[in-house]
Parts: C-alpha cells; structure tokens; sequence
C-alpha cells in the first residue's frame, strides 16, 4: 500500500486527493495522512502563480515535515481578476522521489457581494459564509458547493486538478526526461 500526504487537514482537501488518486490508479491501495503544514503565501492568493506557489509550498513542506511516503500533495485555492470580475480555482501540485505534477482545476466567477468582500481583505471562505449565513464552508462543499447547490463540490473541484496532478505518474515513460520515450 502506497502512502499519500496531503498537505491540509481540511475534510474538503482530504476528500480531493483520495477522488484524485482513484480515478487515476483505481487498482491501487492508498493511505492517505493529513499534516497542516504553511503554503509560503498570503491566506488567501489573489493570483495563478500565487495560488500555484501556495501548493507547491505545501506539498514540499509536508514532503519535509512526513518524509517517509510515497506522495506528498499540496493544494490551494486562490482568485484572480479577470475583466473585472474575480475568478476562482485551484491548484494541485504531487510530489514522490523524483517526479513534480501540477493540474489546476476549472475556474469560475464570483458573484459579485463576495467579490467585493474579498476586495476589502476577507478570503474566500469567511465571504461565502457571512453572504450564505454559514459556517466553516470552505470545509466542506465550498464556494462551488454553495453557489451551485451541491452540483459540484470544493473536493469535485480539486479532485479534478489532483487527478491533472497525476497525470506524470501514471505515464512517467512520457514525462520524465531521459527515459527511453515510444516513437511516435
């Protein structure tokens, strides 16, 4: 059984990586331990490169803090304005011995009292739950959730970007430079 360190101790999070890692290998057994370690970037990342360093981050720290698996992943959430609006996604980012994957997740748009809210200092979560009345949300089905009535979870979401993430160990002839590649 492969051992895989996710990188928050978030139930939402928790739940992405084990969808991530499923789909991916579902003839694999995994374990998955949680360990809260820093992103290295401001609570809430208000770009794509801040969000993408914030996982990174993330999974390296817990690659330092737990070094004895065979997956570290970080993930993190973040906004970034785009013609006005603030746009929301994630990012994933999987560590073993010798590989990195990276997937982001789709995006979508903010409705504006929470863009605004966010624009005075307030991250995502504490938006979502002061406009849907409440509490802990980004814990559980997150913005997504909320906005689309459950349709599509924070751990649907993220799952989808672990899943990117994943894409270089499930083919490591194709992405790992000088190994023999097939011929086209």
């Amino acid at each position: 059984m492969k051992l895989v360190i996710v990188a928050s101790q978030n139930p939402a999070k928790l739940d992405a990586a084990q969808r991530g890692f499923r789909r991916m290998f579902p003839g694999e057994n995994f374990a998955f331990q949680t360990v809260e370690v820093p992103s290295g970037v401001r609570n809430q990342p208000f770009s794509n490169q801040e969000t993408l360093q914030g996982a990174l981050g993330r999974a390296c720290n817990a690659r330092q803090a737990l070094s004895k698996a065979d997956y570290w992943v970080g993930m993190e959430g973040g906004v970034e304005e785009m013609s006005g609006e603030l746009a929301a996604f994630a990012w994933a980012v999987v560590l073993s011995n010798g590989q990195c994957g990276k997937g982001r997740s789709a995006t979508f748009f903010l409705p504006l009292p929470v863009t605004e809210m966010m624009r005075q200092g307030m991250e995502l979560g504490e938006a979502d739950d002061h406009i849907f009345g409440r509490t802990n949300s980004n814990q559980s089905g997150g913005a997504i959730g909320l906005l689309s009535g459950e349709v599509i979870t924070r751990a649907d979401l993220i799952g989808e970007a672990v899943a990117l993430a994943l894409l270089p160990f499930k083919n490591p002839r194709l992405y790992r430079p000088g190994e023999d590649r097939p011929n086209p």
